[in-house]
């Protein structure tokens, strides 16, 4: 039996919100650096409201994501907070480091997100980055090297690594993209 998902769960108010969250902000706080209302802010995360292409363009770069990835692709009604079909993942990320990353949770809404992330040739994340969350990967292509909290480890394909919150950093110096299929807990994205 297929259980129909509440309709606020495949918003862009929900994944607004959720980001918000995720990153710590408070409504209040995400208000003032929008220069809005609280209860504008409100009113767009319930849906009430629609935010301008530059109030979302003000939200991305402040809850540091693309402008892309709050954009939902067009799924037929019964597959919408259910299926993400290949061609119609969300890019997310800022894809700066040689990093390709996609969306292949139907949206933000859960206590987890799961991404698809190819590291190109050459690609690297030279200064060492945390977040509050915790993270699984497994390698499904090519060949990563990876510091967890200064230790290095050479990963292939069919291994999986976990990152609690520890510093870390990555480099593909292998001439073949690396595929890496991320689950991270809570959303960051």
């Amino acid at each position: 039996m297929i259980h129909d998902l509440p309709a606020d769960a495949r918003t862009l108010g929900a994944d607004l919100r959720a980001l918000r969250k995720a990153r710590g902000m408070t409504l209040a706080g995400l208000a003032e650096a929008l220069g809005r209302s609280v209860g504008w802010l409100s009113q767009v995360e319930r849906d009430i409201s629609e935010p301008s292409i530059n109030d979302l363009r003000v939200m991305a770069r402040l809850m540091d994501v693309s402008v892309s990835s709050l954009f939902r692709s067009v799924a037929p009604e019964h597959e919408q907070g259910l299926i993400v079909r290949h061609d119609a993942r969300r890019p997310i990320g800022s894809r700066e480091d040689g990093l390709v990353e996609e969306l292949l949770s139907p949206d933000l809404t859960d206590d987890f997100e799961v991404v698809h992330s190819t590291f190109e040739p050459g690609a690297v994340l030279p200064d060492a980055v945390s977040r509050p969350t915790q993270e699984v990967g497994y390698v499904v292509s090519g060949r990563l090297d990876l510091w967890i909290a200064d230790r290095l480890f050479h990963l292939a394909p069919g291994d999986s690594f976990r990152i609690r919150g520890e510093p870390f950093r990555w480099i593909n110096p292998h001439d073949a993209p690396c595929v890496v299929i991320w689950v991270i807990a809570p959303p960051v994205y």
